[in-house]
């Protein structure tokens, strides 16, 4: 039996199929700086962005990020909650772990 971990091809398909639109590496880039992947505060959630915050810095429609970040979120890449009026995003931490997982040394990559 290996030691190596075998990879979810279809998993990081989708995954990397979100994040090939330049806009949404945009955001999950912005989201990574400022959430602090795998950072978490005392509520014990990642710590998150709101999507007006991401609004204000990003030059498209607010309805052209609300699929934008619909997408990641189906992805599993970010999270999303609504508090009221106002929803926040947050990198999924695991994801990130994945991530650097199928980049590992210790990774092989098989078909479903």
């Amino acid at each position: 039996m290996s030691n190596y971990k075998t990879i979810n091809l279809e998993r990081y398909s989708i995954m990397f199929k979100a994040l090939s639109n330049p806009h949404r590496l945009q955001i999950f880039n912005l989201l990574t700086g400022c959430c602090e992947p795998g950072t978490v505060c005392s509520t014990n959630e990642a710590i998150s962005c709101c999507v007006g915050e991401l609004d204000q810095q990003l030059d498209i429609a607010s309805s052209t990020l609300s699929h934008h970040l619909k997408e990641l979120n189906r992805a599993g890449l970010l999270n999303m909650k609504r508090e009221g009026k106002q929803i926040f995003c947050s990198i999924n931490p695991s994801t990130l772990i994945e991530l650097g997982d199928l980049f590992s040394a210790e990774s092989t990559i098989k078909p479903n």
